[in-house]
């Protein structure tokens, strides 16, 4: 049986690979998006499946510092504070809004709690994104041109992520989910 610390230091285990996680999985396969001088990746899965296994606040942290990482190894060290918050925030909402409809899901049913909480992580990451760019480069429009491609990273995102969940709750991993089904 595990105590009180035990657990603790398995959340902080557990966060550390979720920031690398989501550092590896941003830098890995990038699509550069020339109007946006930034790019789209698959490190919004990881993000959604931090917020599942290491709850709102570790997941924030995880989501944040991972995603910044990645922007000041990658050449776009511009980006990382506006990505640090962005992606903090992203992270925040979804571990909020299950927090606030917690996951109940029927075996074989899809789980929409997860599903809206991550479409809303999603919906704040875009209008953060174009916020932030519009700031940046002094304009409301031609930020615009990253919205397309900001849908459908967090949407692809949520489509791995989701799959995956699914997957690891029929295993003996999903003990290690602070989002349990």
């Amino acid at each position: 049986m595990e105590n009180k610390a035990d657990k603790q230091v398995n959340r902080v285990v557990l966060t550390g690979l979720m920031t690398g996680l989501i550092l590896v999985s941003t830098m890995l396969i990038r699509v550069h998006v020339p109007f946006t001088q930034g790019y789209v990746h698959l490190g919004d899965a990881a993000i959604f499946m931090s917020v599942l296994i290491v709850g709102k606040k570790y997941g924030t942290f995880a989501s944040g510092v991972g995603s910044a990482m990645a922007d000041l190894l990658s050449g776009y060290a511009y980006y990382a504070p506006w990505t640090f918050v962005v992606k903090a925030l992203m992270a925040y909402v979804v571990g909020f809004a299950l927090e606030r409809n917690p996951v109940v899901n029927e075996k074989g049913k899809l789980p929409l709690g997860e599903i809206l909480a991550m479409f809303f992580g999603g919906l704040e990451m875009t209008v953060g994104y174009y916020i932030a760019a519009s700031l940046m480069h002094g304009n409301w429009y031609s930020p615009l041109f990253s919205i397309p491609g900001n849908i459908g990273q967090f949407v692809v995102g949520m489509i791995l992520a989701t799959a995956l969940a699914q997957a690891l709750y029929r295993t003996p991993a999903k003990k290690y989910f602070a989002i349990k089904q």
